[in-house]
């Protein structure tokens, strides 16, 4: 049996189509719709509170009866530096004024991790979702292992072979293989480590050539040419976020779908949430990056300033500050139904 095969009888889906779990754009609506079209649908947790992590799960449930993914975050707790996060704040402090806004007295730490909260990790282990994720690195082997004999197949992003091997020693079912033009958040385990940003063509190569777990392609994938391209490469399936964001199952608002289908560039980023991730170009990154800028906080400290200047200049119908996470491939961005794209997917990947 192919690592394909092999891995969509695991998942117990029909295609090898998975949507990224995209924390803050993913609903159960758009999971549960590209669930009951053949993909594995996907919920982003990490940034969300307990009680509406399980809102979104049981909803989805109530939505689909199909296999589905909730992805967690595994994050280092942040380091804590009062002259950094002061110097920062001063730094935004012009965009706050133009607003008439003052920025925060200080900053929190807005997400726990995973591997910090065992309330999210009970809540898991007793809803028992089919798949659940993790992103920036892995959880105790304990927990691991918990969530193993409750029946839940388990994968995690690497965007390195030694991420992988650690995953791959871990006793995770599956990798994520995240190439660097991936949109949103670097999966990597620690960021301040040197990134050697491989391509999604490189790590997907590097990682089907010496691990043994099945490899899910995910970076710049955006319709079925490039599905069936990455597995050519050996991958046993794909992972899509950017191509899903403009659905209208998706949390996306209206500012977030024009810029993603009228796009621009893409830029990797500290500067929104302290953490490298890839998004469309705006007056915040360009703000954030100037000469001179001091560095962001830690994440997920300074996502806390983002955030709150975001909603300033939203209750005035602006989104210049947004966080609107896209990959390389956006400005091949289509807008449909999430069934109706999982289907063409499928038939592109055919060569239909």
């Amino acid at each position: 049996m192919s690592s394909s095969r092999a891995l969509l009888k695991l998942l117990g889906i029909r295609y090898p189509l998975i949507q990224a779990p995209m924390a803050g754009v993913s609903t159960p609506e758009l999971a549960a719709a590209v669930s009951n079209a053949g993909g594995l649908g996907s919920l982003g947790i990490g940034a969300s509170s307990l009680e509406d992590a399980r809102r979104q799960i049981e909803q989805t449930r109530r939505l689909t009866d199909q296999p589905f993914n909730v992805n967690v975050f595994c994050h280092t707790p942040a380091r804590r530096d009062a002259a950094t996060e002061a110097a920062w704040l001063q730094h935004l402090q012009p965009l706050f004024a133009e607003q008439g806004e003052q920025p925060p007295a200080q900053l929190q730490e807005i997400y726990l991790s995973f591997n910090h909260s065992p309330a999210m990790q009970a809540l898991l282990i007793e809803l028992r979702p089919a798949v659940v994720s993790f992103h920036f690195g892995l959880p105790p082997a304990g927990l691991l292992e918990r969530l193993h004999e409750a029946g839940v197949v388990t994968l995690a992003t690497a965007t390195s072979l030694e991420e992988a091997r650690a995953i791959e020693a871990a006793g995770v079912h599956g990798v994520v293989a995240q190439g660097i033009e991936a949109g949103g958040h670097r999966g990597m385990f620690d960021p301040d480590v040197h990134d050697q940003q491989l391509s999604t063509v490189e790590l997907v190569r590097l990682l089907v050539n010496e691990g043994r777990l099945p490899v899910i392609a995910a970076g710049g994938i955006m319709n079925g040419e490039d599905m069936q391209a990455m597995l050519a490469l050996g991958a046993a399936a794909v992972q899509l976020g950017t191509a899903f964001v403009a659905c209208p199952e998706s949390a996306a608002n209206d500012g977030y779908r024009q810029r993603l289908l009228n796009a621009g560039q893409t830029r990797l980023t500290r500067t929104l949430s302290g953490r490298p991730a890839r998004g469309l170009v705006n007056r915040f990154i360009e703000h954030g990056e100037a000469a001179g800028a001091p560095v962001p906080p830690d994440y997920p400290v300074a996502y806390d300033a983002a955030k709150r200047l975001n909603g300033a200049v939203n209750r005035r119908g602006c989104d210049d500050f947004a966080a609107h996470w896209a990959g390389t491939g956006v400005t091949r961005a289509r807008s449909q139904p999430a069934c109706e794209l999982v289907a063409r997917l499928a038939a592109e990947a055919k060569g239909e």
